[in-house]
């Protein structure tokens, strides 16, 4: 039998494969938060299905939405799931959980993110409750997982292309490999940005003698499919009075970092801040010289629309999941090219006129071309259609 077509004002929708809200986890978290907040604006009914545990990046991070007492924020129900809290465990069973709990409250829709819990997106589907999934990224492809970790997230993505109601992608390159693998037409919605506030410098001052258009800024996630390990090869033989600060924390890649901090020990230039959130963040995002994203893989990186928001000037990978952020309102290099990468940094290093002429263009621009509005008008319809 067909899925009834949702035809009522008030929608009443589940989210489910963030890890939780509001948190600067990761780039899914940002991307739920921001969703839901708006359409309970909009007076629709949303509930998101959060994790139980600590931070990503450690329990030091903890805040109010790892409380499990938590059931509220900004109008958006927040419920809990018991949570396995390790490598590779933790997605498989919150996801699991949360379906179950979902299938019994009376939504209109379930909206899945990510590959890896879209592997429970088939029991809805059994109940005739309508599915949306937004694949942020082909997440099978991260050099951090292994082989069961990788035939998981695969498996996600084909039962997605197979039962999921509507799918939505980030990129024009992911949309066309679900076209080539599944003949599976979805939807492209890209992210959505705010425009900012610009701070001064000075907690980051305090903290770690960083004063405005003296460093250069990557902050992210600290796993291998970024390409820090180019960007600190590269930088080792840029000459440069700036110093390269490195924010972010790790997921499940603590041999990773270690990795990169022994090879960054050779210059004192290279500062490691750790995660970063809150009125840091926002300094590091307003004061930098430049920020540079070297990513070998992304689904869209919510960092890049951050950091031309806050009129950076930007270098990255010339993915297309980069190129078709930026267009012409940054500069790129050769994905994985450290040499081309080390040319490109020294260029734009003794050129501050150039960084000025990017950094003047790129907030307009970004925050223009993407609004969270327009991205929850469209996943609205998707619900309804």
């Amino acid at each position: 039998m067909k899925k009834k077509k949702i035809s009522k004002k008030k929608l009443n929708i589940a989210m489910i494969g963030h890890k939780r809200i509001p948190s600067r986890e990761g780039g899914i978290e940002i991307v739920v938060e921001e969703l839901s907040k708006r359409m309970v604006k909009k007076g629709y009914s949303v509930t998101a299905y959060s994790r139980k545990g600590h931070h990503v990046s450690g329990k030091k991070f903890d805040g109010v939405s790892n409380n499990v007492d938590f059931k509220e924020y900004e109008g958006i129900h927040i419920v809990t799931v018991p949570t396995i809290e390790r490598k590779g465990l933790a997605a498989v069973t919150s996801s699991f959980f949360a379906t179950m709990k979902a299938i019994f409250g009376h939504y209109d829709c379930i909206h899945y993110h990510a590959e890896g819990p879209c592997v429970m997106l088939f029991i809805p589907h059994l109940f005739r409750i309508r599915t949306v999934a937004t694949i942020h990224g082909l997440d099978w492809a991260r050099n951090k997982w292994g082989r069961f970790a990788t035939w998981y997230l695969k498996l996600g993505e084909k039962i997605a292309a197979k039962y999921a109601d509507e799918i939505i992608v980030l990129s024009k390159n992911v949309q066309q490999y679900f076209k080539d693998t599944y003949n599976r037409e979805t939807v492209y919605i890209p992210n959505g940005i705010n425009k900012p506030e610009i701070h001064t410098d000075e907690l980051i001052r305090q903290k770690w003698n960083l004063e405005k258009n003296s460093y250069l800024l990557f902050l992210g996630r600290i796993v291998p499919e970024k390409g820090l390990q180019y960007l600190v090869e590269a930088f080792l033989k840029v000459k440069t009075d700036k110093k390269l600060v490195i924010a972010g924390g790790s997921s499940d890649t603590d041999e990773f970092i270690s990795n990169i901090k022994e090879i960054a020990k050779k210059d004192k230039q290279i500062l490691f801040t750790g995660f970063v959130q809150g009125q840091v963040l926002k300094e590091l995002y307003s004061n930098a010289y430049m920020y540079i994203l070297p990513s070998d893989l992304e689904g869209m990186p919510i960092s890049l629309l951050e950091a031309m928001s806050y009129g950076n000037c930007c270098l990255v990978s010339d993915i297309s999941e980069c190129t078709e952020v930026i267009q012409d309102k940054a500069v790129s290099f050769q994905k994985s090219n450290v040499g081309d990468l080390k040319d490109k940094l020294q260029k734009l290093c003794d050129n501050p006129e150039l960084v000025q002429y990017y950094k003047k263009n790129a907030s307009a621009y970004i925050c223009d071309k993407y609004s969270w509005d327009d991205v929850v008008n469209q996943t609205v319809l998707l619900y309804k259609s």
